[in-house]
C-alpha cells in the first residue's frame, strides 16, 4: 500500500502545485503544453495503479488468476477403455 500511495502522490503533487500557483498568483503566465504534460504524468498513475495491484497483493492476484479461462487442468492419471 505504501507504493501505491506514494506513487500517487508523486504524480499527482505537481499537478495541484500547479493549479495551487495558477490561483494564488493571477499574474502567473499559463502555459498549456507544460499543463498538458503535468496532467499526462497524473494520469498515468491512474493507468499503472491496476497492475501494481494486479502483481503485489496476493487477493487480487487470486482473483484475477481465476479469471483467466485456459487453465490446464490436471487430467486423470487412470485411462479409460472404450468397450
Amino acid at each position: 500500500m505504501l507504493l501505491v500511495s506514494t506513487l500517487f502522490a508523486i504524480t499527482w503533487a505537481p499537478a495541484q502545485v500547479f493549479y495551487l500557483i495558477v490561483n494564488i498568483h493571477h499574474t502567473f503566465t499559463f502555459h498549456a503544453n507544460f499543463f498538458n504534460a503535468i496532467l499526462i504524468v497524473a494520469y498515468l498513475y491512474l493507468c499503472t495503479n491496476p497492475f501494481i495491484y494486479a502483481t503485489k497483493f496476493d487477493p487480487v492476484k487470486r482473483v484475477l488468476l481465476a479469471l483467466v479461462p485456459c487453465k490446464k487442468y490436471a487430467q486423470p492419471s487412470d485411462s479409460v477403455e472404450l468397450t
